[in-house]
């Protein structure tokens, strides 16, 4: 027996209603990550020291290319931050006990952000810098 095309419709909408439920699930999902890293310290040092770049970039009102440079390296850094959040998760759960794989998957991780932070820290001196010293001289 064949459907009729009124059978057919129903099984379109109710496919088409199942994928964007999925991808409201998947929003909420993410936003949830976002909220359990916002109570995380590390990452709201990282995030206020880039929302203090991102207010030194508008008041020196740097270049378009700049720009890019800061929002690169800034959310580098927090992405750094959230991976090592997730690492030291899983580690905590698969490893209670101290193991030194244990140890090391965190130090990489911690290193990983260290090493996105000195990034950031280069692009801000090479940015800034010039800035900062031009206005101070014109203030001597």
């Amino acid at each position: 027996m064949h459907d009729s095309p009124a059978d057919g419709r129903r099984r379109n909408a109710r496919g088409y209603k199942a994928a964007i439920s999925g991808r409201v699930a998947s929003f909420r999902y993410a936003f949830a990550g976002l909220r359990h890293v916002l109570g995380e310290p590390n990452f709201r040092i990282q995030l206020g020291l880039f929302s203090l770049a991102l207010i030194a970039a508008a008041l020196f009102r740097v270049t378009a290319a700049d720009w890019l440079a800061i929002i690169l390296v800034g959310l580098a850094v927090l992405l750094m931050e959230m991976l090592n959040t997730v690492i030291e998760s899983l580690v905590d759960l698969t490893a209670p006990d101290y193991h030194p794989l244990a140890r090391t998957a965190k130090d990489v991780a911690a290193g990983a952000v260290l090493l996105s932070a000195i990034a950031s820290v280069i692009v801000g001196i090479y940015i800034f810098l010039p800035r900062l010293l031009a206005l101070l001289h014109g203030l001597g």
